[in-house]
């Protein structure tokens, strides 16, 4: 998976700033992708027969993207937000 921090809306070449309901939406969609992600993996792993143990090893690395970059958006929403 590539650098999720390419994709945050700071670093949109756009002139308009964004938004504090944009940032919503974009922390909604991370959350939603995450727990998706978990899910469909956790069932995958079943099928192959694969512990959750092991799952959730090979996961965390993409896991630890995710939540890297849910909180740099939480950190922008709330400079947005408190303003």
């Amino acid at each position: 998976m590539s650098d999720l921090s390419e994709n945050s809306p700071e670093t949109t070449n756009d002139s308009n700033p964004v938004t504090a309901e944009e940032l919503a939406e974009v922390i909604q969609e991370f959350e939603q992708y995450r727990e998706r992600l978990i899910s469909d993996m956790t069932n995958a792993a079943q099928k192959a027969k694969l512990s959750k143990s092991k799952m959730m090893t090979k996961l965390e690395p993409e896991l630890a993207q995710i939540d890297t970059a849910l909180e740099n958006l939480r950190a922008q929403y709330a400079a947005i937000a408190g303003n």
